[in-house]
């Protein structure tokens, strides 16, 4: 199993979006300027988010540490390792997060737009996650 580590630094415990997330995240605040917010994700293994959709803007992720995944409503999920990089557009429902038995740390880069929000959804399910490699 990987190390709980990040490039950029794991930053805090993320108890502000603690209920969006199934396991243990954290957060590490690189940047907020200009509309553009970058954030260091790390997450313990077997940690998930929640399905989420960026309403407005969408969101960059580059991968740095471990192994994860990526799904978007209706497809199969999509295995990311580091170097990977997903582009996720505004209004794609969706989810990320680590594999069962690796930590996972990905780079956030919130793609700037007027009136940008995101919207938090139903958890994924434990029935939908055991069916990952």
């Amino acid at each position: 199993m990987a190390e709980l580590k990040s490039l950029f630094g794991i930053g805090e415990k993320n108890d502000a979006y603690a209920k969006y997330f199934i396991g243990q995240s954290y957060l590490n605040m690189l940047a907020r300027n200009g509309g553009v917010g970058v954030a260091n994700v790390t997450f313990e293994a077997g940690c998930r988010n929640n399905w989420h959709i960026h309403h407005g803007g969408g969101q960059i992720l580059l991968v740095t540490n471990g192994r994860g995944y990526y799904q978007e409503w209706g497809k199969p999920a999509q295995e990311l390792n580091p170097g990977d990089v997903v582009n996720i557009p505004a209004e794609v429902k969706h989810w990320h997060g680590a594999a069962k038995d690796s930590v996972f740390a990905h780079l956030a880069i919130e793609i700037p737009a007027e009136n940008a929000s995101n919207e938090w959804l139903e958890a994924v399910s434990d029935e939908v996650y055991a069916l990952l490699k």
